[in-house]
């Protein structure tokens, strides 16, 4: 009988990772987010907003990338928050979303801090009514949370995070 043909690969997609590295990232980031929402529970403000789960799935699941370091998932998160606010005192409107978005970028890319889920924690700083400060306290607090569950993550699954703290 002759030998199966070999089977090709159909995606130009990375591999699947090891089932151990998926598991991994899976309780990490759970652990993580449901961290922010009994920490925010504790403290009577509301930890987790949607750009911060992405974030959470960047450190978790692409350790190595630039945008997953704590410099940019801190800094970018904290900036953006600021940004956001910042426009949210002049306009509520979804025209100050857009623009706090694209403001947040270029400020996150002058300062070399880019994390691509801060744009949208900018435009929800913008539409916020909320206290502005307890807004960008909250965000940079909750971005350290993340990079701590990080940390615990790569000692639990072994690839080295961060690559860089600043």
């Amino acid at each position: 009988m002759p030998p199966l043909p070999r089977r090709t690969r159909i995606s130009q997609a990375p591999p699947r990772p090891p089932l151990r590295a998926i598991a991994t990232a899976t309780v990490t980031a759970t652990a993580a987010l449901g961290a922010l929402v009994a920490l925010g529970a504790l403290c009577g403000t509301p930890l987790l907003i949607p750009p911060l789960a992405a974030s959470m799935a960047l450190i978790a699941g692409a350790p190595a990338l630039p945008l997953s370091q704590p410099r940019s998932v801190i800094g970018g998160q904290a900036l953006s928050a600021l940004v956001g606010v910042a426009i949210g005192a002049v306009s509520h409107s979804l025209w100050a979303g857009a623009l706090a978005g694209g403001l947040a970028l270029g400020a996150m890319l002058l300062t070399r801090t880019a994390h691509s889920p801060a744009a949208a924690t900018a435009v929800i700083g913008a539409m916020s009514t909320g206290s502005p400060g307890a807004f960008v306290a909250c965000t940079a607090a909750a971005a350290t949370v993340l990079v701590g569950f990080g940390l615990l993550g790569s000692a639990l699954r072994g690839p080295a995070y961060p690559r860089y703290w600043w």
